[in-house]
């Protein structure tokens, strides 16, 4: 009667160092073509052999590199979503979205931010090429020609999310902030504003230009009111309150009656420094936002804004993806998807 091969002594290892393969193999008394078998198709492997290679595997700590089975596979499942900023919710929101909507296609999902800088993106971009990765979400707005075209070259999926203009080689979802910007400016001449302030002006954004567009636009079709834009450093509730006092500072008569924010944070620290200063909100300046994140109806006066329904953005996002994967090379196929946001109203700007 034949015995199992007796378990060589494992070899002594140092501090942390990595436990591989090899080291499996040789505490289980099997060869590395065993343990890669029990990994990768167990049920190929007599049930004696396989209770070893567990054994072996519990009392070293061993834990499969799935890196670098993937790259050895050709591809891995991760997918890197690039966001323009971080400090808003909304794309938190998103990401959640995406996450959820990638789990369920056994996707792993990672999230970066630029900041703003394309050398930086790039970097991100060039470790998702390096492994080979399920595909790229963008939405930073920043990316350089180069990084597009390398993105081309090594066949990326890639699908740019909101930030860009649409080009031929890539899928897009992105919301129609043209029309978002003409609601909320619509709704502040609705509501008897005559001189309407878009807060947040960085008009090399793709988005933010479309909704000064779109404001802008509103403005003028309606006759008799102004419009101006007021840039500030960035889009958040410090900002925000930045630009609430330095609107002040211009004297009562050159106060706008209306603001539309470029986001809902700026909007919050509008609505915190002008109450805090005595200026009533909406009756002395109607206050309007942008992506109606959760802090926006919870705000001390619940803040109108415009929706952007981040759960089908993020959805569409990852099934826009998943379908560039799966298509053959060449073929077409690519789409552009728009979502048209919504006005939520709300005590900020209502006057009547």
């Amino acid at each position: 009667m034949s015995r199992p091969p007796a378990a060589r002594p494992a070899r002594p290892m140092k501090g942390r160092e990595v436990v591989s393969i090899r080291d499996v193999a040789d505490q289980a008394g099997v060869s590395i073509g065993t343990v890669s078998k029990y990994m990768n198709t167990p049920e190929r492997v007599a049930p004696a052999t396989k209770r070893r290679i567990a054994a072996a595997i519990g009392s070293l700590g061993y834990v499969r590199n799935e890196a670098a089975r993937q790259l050895r596979a050709g591809a891995s499942r991760l997918v890197m979503f690039v966001a323009m900023e971080l400090n808003n919710p909304f794309f938190g929101e998103v990401a959640d979205a995406m996450e959820r909507r990638a789990a369920l296609n056994d996707l792993y999902f990672n999230i970066a931010c630029g900041n703003g800088d394309p050398e930086r993106e790039s970097r991100y971009i060039e470790m998702l090429v390096q492994q080979r990765g399920f595909g790229l979400l963008l939405s930073s707005g920043h990316t350089r020609q180069a990084d597009f075209d390398l993105l081309e070259q090594r066949r990326i999926p890639t699908v740019l999310v909101d930030a860009y203009e649409p080009d031929p080689r890539f899928s897009s979802v992105s919301i129609d902030d043209t029309v978002g910007g003409r609601q909320a400016a619509q709704h502040l001449v609705e509501q008897g504003c005559r001189s309407i302030v878009f807060v947040g002006s960085d008009l090399h954004v793709r988005q933010l230009a479309a909704r000064a567009e779109g404001a802008r636009a509103a403005v003028t079709a309606a006759g008799g009111a102004s419009f101006e834009l007021f840039s500030t450093p960035e889009r958040s509730i410090s900002a925000g309150r930045a630009a609430a006092r330095a609107l002040l500072d211009r004297g009562p008569d050159a106060m706008p009656d209306g603001i539309f924010a470029a986001n809902d944070l700026l909007a919050i620290g509008l609505v915190e420094e002008f109450t805090e200063r005595g200026v009533r909100v909406p009756a002395d300046v109607a206050i309007i936002g942008y992506d109606d994140i959760e802090f926006a109806a919870a705000a001390s006066i619940p803040i109108s804004s415009i929706h952007r329904p981040r759960e089908s953005f993020g959805r569409t996002a990852i099934d826009l993806l998943t379908d560039t994967a799966e298509r053959p090379a060449g073929a077409p196929g690519v789409s552009d998807i728009v979502i048209r946001p919504e006005l939520i109203m709300r005590a900020s700007s209502l006057r009547r």
